[in-house]
């Protein structure tokens, strides 16, 4: 029993030690636990943002892929623009050519008829115009007399004629009979 005594007069510090101890050890535990539930709740929100970060991340990948598209379709348009345009400059400049060779043409028409119109005026003067006149009175006689002689003998000609029918037919009604 004295050695259950001495135990149990070294029991009770050691007691006491252990006591001490385990409420260290729950106080120690209970702050883990605490811990470990703050960790808990900060791992659960982390892995909410984290969701939410990559629904974000899906949204803007389908944001980046439509205006990938978006830009693909824009680059397809402005080069067909830049075709079409191209055919208009070369329409446009086909026709400035067009209408300049016509405007030179029409320059060096209305060039000649400058000129035409200088010599008829130069031609038509009042001062030549009496001369102009008695050259197209003589003129005038000179046709008139060639019309006369020709009527003339194309009258000769035509009395010639039906005296040729004439000496033709009494001939043939001998002949016959």
């Amino acid at each position: 029993m004295i050695i259950i005594s001495i135990l149990q007069g070294t029991a009770t510090p050691c007691k006491k030690l252990l006591e001490e101890e385990i409420k260290m050890t729950k106080s120690v535990r209970d702050s883990l636990q605490k811990q470990l539930a703050t960790l808990q709740s900060e791992a659960y929100q982390l892995e909410g943002i984290h969701k939410e970060k990559e629904e974000l991340c899906r949204k803007l990948q389908f944001q980046y892929d439509e205006s990938e598209q978006d830009s693909a379709r824009q680059l397809e348009h402005n080069k067909k623009s830049d075709e079409l345009l191209e055919q208009h400059r070369c329409e446009i400049q086909g026709f400035k050519l067009k209408h300049r060779k016509q405007r030179m043409k029409f320059e060096n028409q209305l060039q000649l008829l400058i000129e035409q119109h200088k010599n008829l005026h130069s031609v038509f003067t009042l001062e030549r115009l009496p001369g102009e006149i008695e050259s197209a009175e003589k003129t005038k006689s000179q046709l008139l007399s060639a019309e006369q002689m020709k009527l003339d003998r194309l009258h000769s000609l035509e009395e010639q004629l039906e005296e040729a029918k004439e000496l033709k037919q009494p001939g043939s009604t001998a002949a016959e009979n």
